[in-house]
């Protein structure tokens, strides 16, 4: 079976590359001598001719590669120095050694301008196997003990692996030559492509490191979910296990495990990550036809609709990893937000009709004329059903509400003292009682006093009122839209919940502060806790009357 170029492809002139005698041990066995000019031509030097002729043809294909790689960064070719051109190459045959030395310096430093996830994206289903199989007989050459070497390296052979000329030629198990050490298949293809490299000895402790790969392959297949995947640490264990590799990584015996490991994980995390982002995009596609916008808040930032419609799954999978983690971190905080979510998520993606929700945008299309005509029908005859108020759904309420305090105090302290206390809201204006807006504008609220238990309860109460209102507005917004009313009742139950709680706080300042014969401050709290329970009645009539 094939797997390489042989020399006697490039005995006619071809592109072809060269060195200084300090610069071949990074290629040649460094046992080998440079041939003294005697005037005559033994065979020894015939042969050491044709080992040159043969490397620069390596490193003339490698220049082939990064000059188009260069060129479609860059928009425009990258000026090839004197003499390393097609054209001089191929009449470089009377000073070999010395073209050598210069093409090696030019990609050298060519290499410091490519990086890995550039190396990635140059290398497509489409690149010929002989390019790389150029690539990695140059970079496991130069064994540079660098993690950008190694990871190029890395690189080309999963690279290799993933396409193999032969498809599923890689899945049989093979002999070495004494016929009785089993090899894999891509094992010994690296063995025969890289033949004429002094590749590196495998000690024993690095033997015993490469039986990880295998506990790691299992470990792989059991993830079922991606966000268990990204918080397994795999990746971070993996690439340490690669570091402790040392110069080891370049054995045809690492790198065909590395790469098999490296396809399977691959495999796995896009079928993960396809399944996640999938379920985003159902879920948001969900709450755009209903009219929503906003899908969870991660990190302190709302998520919304544009958003994940923003999010190009190929070009993420087709990224440095390196690079995109982050990214890949953030689409697994935001499934996990959505996971959190009260069980009207699922209705949302599974309706009572037991259709998924579609995907084209024919079907989208078809869906909608039935909605107009039924959606009321199915909105007076559910009966709403508070969900179990759980410790998620608590937090979550808990961070809008510490965003609509913050709103509110910036208003109050920057506004005019005139009208500080109307605040415009979202769909109706906020209007504070004087003590309500003093609360907002007070600078002692970290005191252990009674005047700042007094002005944070205060500030809980009007916070609370005004959620309460907005989710109130979106109730009423919402009636022809079944899902989306059970989102904000759903929101509705939660406030109820805290609401009971800030009152019967509310009820324990008020005392301590008749105690010290406050009278304004008690009666402040208890207006403002009026004012709270008369828009809870309101929502709890809401609810009752849709459910009725």
């Amino acid at each position: 079976m094939h797997f390489r170029g042989t020399r006697a492809q490039y005995d006619s002139p071809v592109p072809v590359v060269t060195c200084e005698q300090g610069d071949f041990g990074l290629y040649l066995n460094s046992s080998k001598e440079f041939p003294q000019p005697t005037g005559r031509i033994h065979s020894r030097e015939c042969f050491l001719a044709e080992d040159l002729k043969f490397e620069l043809s390596i490193l003339a294909t490698v220049q082939g590669f990064y000059q188009k790689l260069m060129r479609d960064s860059l928009g425009g070719d990258v000026p090839i120095p004197s003499g390393l051109d097609e054209v001089s190459l191929r009449q470089s045959e009377g000073d070999l050694p010395q073209t050598l030395s210069r093409m090696y310096r030019w990609l050298h430093m060519l290499d410091m301008a490519i990086t890995p996830a550039m190396l990635r994206q140059a290398l497509t289903p489409e690149t010929d196997s002989e390019v790389a199989e150029a690539l990695l007989r140059y970079f496991v050459r130069r064994r540079e003990p660098s993690e950008v070497n190694r990871d190029k390296t890395d690189l080309i052979s999963t690279f290799l692996y993933r396409h193999p000329r032969v498809p599923g030629q890689w899945q049989q198990r093979g002999y070495g030559l004494d016929g009785a050490l089993p090899l894999s298949p891509f094992e010994i293809a690296l063995i025969e492509i890289l033949a004429d490299t002094d590749v590196p000895s495998l000690p024993e402790e690095h033997v015993q490191l490469l039986r990880n790969f295998d506990p790691f392959r299992e470990e792989i297949a059991r993830y079922r979910d991606f966000n268990s995947l990204m918080d397994s640490g795999i990746v971070s264990r993996v690439r340490e296990l690669k570091r402790w590799l040392d110069s080891s990584f370049y054995h045809p015996g690492v790198l065909a495990t590395v790469a098999a490991h490296n396809a399977a994980f691959g495999e796995r995390f896009d079928q993960l990550f396809t399944k996640a982002l999938g379920e985003i995009k159902q879920f948001a596609q969900a709450l755009d036809e209903m009219g929503g916008s906003i899908l969870s808040t991660v990190d302190g930032v709302e998520v919304t609709v544009e958003h994940v419609a923003a999010i190009e799954q190929k070009e993420m999978l087709d990224a440095d990893y390196g690079n995109a983690l982050e990214k890949f971190r953030r689409v697994s905080r935001l499934k996990k937000e959505l996971d959190r979510r009260p069980p009207i998520r699922k209705s949302l993606l599974a309706p009572s009709a037991g259709n998924a929700i579609p995907s084209s945008g024919k079907a989208v299309a078809a869906a909608k004329p039935a909605r107009g005509a039924t959606a009321k029908v199915a909105v007076l005859a559910q009966a709403f059903q508070p969900p179990v108020v759980t410790a998620q759904q608590i937090s979550a309420e808990e961070g809008k509400l510490r965003r609509v305090e913050e709103s509110i105090r910036v208003f109050v302290r920057v506004a005019d003292p005139k009208y500080r206390q109307i605040v415009p809201m979202r769909f109706f204006n906020l209007t504070l009682t004087a003590a309500e807006a003093e609360a907002y504008n007070a600078s002692f609220l970290e005191e252990k006093s009674l005047r700042a238990d007094v002005a944070r309860i205060l500030i809980r109460l009007v916070s609370c009122i005004a959620r309460v209102n907005t989710e109130l507005e979106e109730l009423k917004r919402s009636q022809s839209m079944s899902s989306l009313w059970k989102l904000h009742a759903d929101a509705l139950v939660v406030l109820l919940d805290i609401a009971s709680t800030i009152t019967e706080g509310a009820g324990s300042v008020a005392k301590r502060a008749e105690r010290v014969e406050d009278g304004a401050w008690s009666k402040a709290i208890d207006d403002t806790a009026q004012k709270l329970r008369q828009r809870t009645d309101l929502a709890v009539k809401a609810m009752a009357h849709a459910g009725s």
